[in-house]
This record gives C-alpha cells, structure tokens and sequence, in this order.
C-alpha cells in the first residue's frame, strides 16, 4: 500500500495522559516507531510540540475523544496539520486494545492516507456553536422547572393550566405569586386576571381552588426562582451572540438566509450555523452534509435485500434543531408543510419530521452555496405520476360509492 506521509505521528487521547505514536518510514520497508506519553497539562502539552518539531513530524491524527481533544488541538493546530477523526473509523482490533497499540494503530492508518478528518469549526464558529449549546440546554432546564410547577398544581388540585393558555404569563404568574405568599382565597385570586383572561373569573376561581401546603409553595418558589435565573441566562446569551454576529457579517447574511425557510426561526437558524458554519464547500455535497448530520436513511443492504434503514447517530444538537424547525414547518401552507402532514398520515409523526429535517438541511446547503432566499415558488412544480395517482384514488373511491364518471380536463 502506498504511503502518503512517510513520517507521521498518530495520538491516543486521554484525561489525563497523550501517547504518541511517531512513525517513520526510511524507504525499503525500512520502518521506525516511537511511542512516548506526555501529560495533557499545557507543559506536557508543550512537550509533545517540541519532540514532534525535533522529529520533523508535519502531520498528526488523533481520534474525536469530545472535551480531552480539544486541549491537544488548540496547542498543535496552528503548527502542524491535526487529522481528528471519528472514532468508529479508527477502531481497533479485537484484542489489540492498549493506549501504545491504538496510538500505533493510528499513525499507521495516517500514513496510508486512510484517516478521513472530522469538520473542525473555525474560532468564531466554535464560540458561536459553544453559545447555542449552552442555550438549548438551559431551555431543556428552564422547561424542567416549568414541568415541575405544572406537576405540583395537579398535586394540589389547582386546575389553573386547563384555564389559561401559558401558566407563566403575566397573570397566572401574579397568581403563581400570591400562592406562594399565603393567599388561598379562590375568588382574590382569579381577581388578578388581566385583559380579556377577566372574562373567564368563574372558570379561574373554580378552577384555584385546592389544597395548596406549605411544602407546595417551597417547591414552587424554588422553581419560579428558577425559570427567572434561566431567564436571565438566557438574555446574557443572546447579547454575547449578537456582539458575536456584529464582529462577523456573513455569519449574520447567512443567519438570515435560513430564516426564509419555514419553521426556522432565529436561535434555530444561529444553531444550524453554529453546527455546519457557513462554507458548504467543505462537505463536498449535499448528500454529504446529510449523511454527516445523520438526517438521510441508512444503508444496510445484503444480497439484494434492503434491511433497516434507520439513520445513524450523529451531531444530536443539529439533529434536534432540525427536528423542531420540522415541526414548526407542519404548521404552514408551504411545500414542507404539505409535505409533513402527507407523510405523517402515512408513516407518522417522527418518521415524517425527519423527513422534513433532511430537505431543511438540503435546502441550507444549496441557500449558503448560492447566496440566495428560500422560494416556496421553486417546490410547487407538478408530478405527473403524483397526480395520476391522486386521479385514480378519486376515480376508485367514487366507484365504490356507486358513481359513473366522464373526466374531461378543464381549460
């Protein structure tokens, strides 16, 4: 087999510990390997540098090991060109599993070219993606609590969420309030609805009327407390990101080019791009995109068989930002949205928004190559076989139900 970097270095990521592998091939099957361990300190880090600057070591691969990676890329990045690879493509031989042999392993697979690289986001990107995460998850946070209030009024009887629409807005919050300040009064209480809510007072006062403890009020408090410290957070967030999209204008272009499409939204569109940047030219195609997001059906085929074709796991913070804007979809007069409801009838709800997600994240791609809007315009095109297949459902169903008919195509 040929080899593409006669000398290479192939690196075994821990929590506390890196081995290197150095490989060196003289020519002739003529090859040397070094294998050494360094701490994952910024001085040991150091240390790995130096040996591989006095080998004369270029090229380094190193498996995606999530946090413990990022130390030992950000040290050697700006110097040496760092492969990070999945994992699966870099597993191991049964039996073969020590830090010396996987770090081995590696620098073999390298020098053979055979080491495909991870999509590594550029600085701003990174810092982009960092704040959109931490985002998601205290929204996940701020709904627990949410959850948790919802759970104690059903326990204390009170039925003021089967009243109002939002539990948390102004005026069932105020009533939140009172509760856990002592007023038991049902009629006080409903006296706090605001606008058109007052023309549900006899509803709201049957409806907070309960057994409402001390312990209750404790609990409740703490999850208000809470909702409003995730609040805060959350507004914190979102004025880092803007001073980080004012630093950065294509970022912002092309945050609003998703926000043409249906069902996503601003936090959605900035998570997208915080997960696939901006230049799609790094994907290669789309198809690649999806495969690498894990949004397309699998391949699992065998003597002409297909088996199951069940998508793979892959970047769950895009999968999940595209699975929402899915469903958002599915609430509009657009072609996703005609597209869900089709296919959810079909083949259901979760099989349907993936669905969706795919031609979102297709879409995504072709918008940020072309630098150009979404247009429902362009998916409204006619299917001759989609709609001679709807003709002869009408026709058959009509049949049934004891009709004669003579079609004639109007002008």
């Amino acid at each position: 087999m040929q080899v593409v970097h006669p000398v290479c270095c192939g690196l075994d990521v821990h929590k506390k510990v890196v081995v290197g592998c150095l490989r060196r091939d003289g020519g002739g099957g003529n090859v040397s390997k070094e294998t050494r361990s360094f701490e994952t300190t910024l001085s040991g880090l150091g240390e790995l540098k130096g040996w591989l600057e006095e080998q004369g070591c270029k090229v380094v691969a190193m498996e995606s090991t999530g946090v413990y990676g990022k130390p030992v890329y950000h040290v050697l990045e700006e110097q040496f060109e760092v492969t990070v690879a999945n994992p699966r493509d870099l597993r191991q031989r049964r039996g073969k599993k020590t830090d010396k042999m996987d770090a081995a392993w590696i620098s073999e697979l390298l020098a053979h070219g055979l080491v495909p690289n991870s999509f590594i986001p550029p600085r701003d990107i990174g810092a982009l993606r960092d704040l959109t995460r931490t985002a998601a998850a205290l929204v996940q946070m701020r709904t627990q609590a949410k959850n948790r209030v919802h759970k104690v009024l059903e326990d204390t009887n009170i039925k003021l969420a089967s009243v109002v629409t939002d539990l948390f807005g102004k005026s069932p919050r105020a009533m939140l309030e009172a509760l856990v300040n002592g007023e038991r009064n049902p009629r006080r209480l409903a006296q706090l609805a605001l606008g058109r809510l007052r023309n549900k007072l006899p509803e709201l006062e049957l409806s907070l009327a309960g057994r409402f403890s001390e312990h209750h009020a404790a609990i409740i408090r703490m999850a208000l407390a809470q909702i409003d410290l995730y609040d805060q957070h959350l507004a914190e967030l979102d004025r880092l990101v803007a001073a980080l999209l004012e630093r950065r204008p294509e970022i912002t272009s092309a945050a609003e080019q998703l926000r043409s499409i249906p069902g996503v939204e601003r936090r959605s569109a900035q998570a997208i791009i915080a997960e696939i940047g901006v230049d799609m030219h790094q994907f290669g195609s789309d198809k690649r995109l999806a495969s690498w997001a894990g949004v397309c059906p699998g391949n699992n085929e065998s003597a002409g068989k297909r088996r199951s074709g069940r998508t793979r796991k892959a970047n769950r913070w895009l999968r999940r930002t595209l699975d929402q804007c899915a469903w958002a979809a599915r609430k509009t007069d657009t072609f996703l949205g005609r597209t869900f409801r089709t296919l959810q009838s079909r083949i259901g709800g979760k099989k349907a928004a993936m669905a969706i997600a795919h031609k979102i994240l297709i879409t995504t791609y072709h918008l940020l190559s072309t630098g150009t809007l979404y247009d429902d315009e362009v998916y409204r095109r006619t299917n001759p076989d989609l709609q001679a297949r709807w003709a002869n459902n009408a026709i058959r169903t009509l049949e049934r139900l004891g009709y004669r008919l003579t079609l004639e195509r109007a002008a």
